[in-house]
């Protein structure tokens, strides 16, 4: 079982930051793959940024040159630092974890957290 606790929304104007917190507790493997995707109200859920075992990242077209995934695998968190932030970007923010595979399967997840909110305004 993987635990899965985000952090560090809040908001913040048009053009600000935003460092989000994803802190991974449970069993840990050593070979997975995690990400965030977003929801905003009334809208599909959106993949946002990825990362592998490998570290190879991919990032959804809206957020690339804005976003930056990124994991600090001795503390077991994983990060998503956000810049340049528009009104759009408004959305409840979730990690996911998917143990299944060492690399990504677009934004499948078999874990995820509880969500964190990011509200920005114009």
């Amino acid at each position: 079982q993987v635990q899965l606790v985000e952090s560090g929304g809040g908001s913040v104007q048009a053009g600000g930051s935003l460092r989000l917190s994803c802190q991974a507790s449970g069993y840990i493997y050593s070979k997975l793959c995690m990400g965030w995707f977003r929801q905003a109200p009334g809208k599909e859920r959106e993949g946002v940024a990825i990362r592998d075992s490998y570290g190879v990242t991919s990032y959804a077209d809206s957020v690339k040159g804005r976003f930056t995934i990124s994991q600090a695998i001795a503390k077991n968190t994983l990060y998503l630092e956000m810049r340049s932030l528009k009104p759009e970007d408004t959305a409840m923010y979730y990690c996911l974890v998917d143990t299944r595979r060492s690399w990504c399967a677009d934004y499948e997840y078999n874990y995820r957290g509880q969500g964190t909110q990011v509200t920005v305004s114009s």
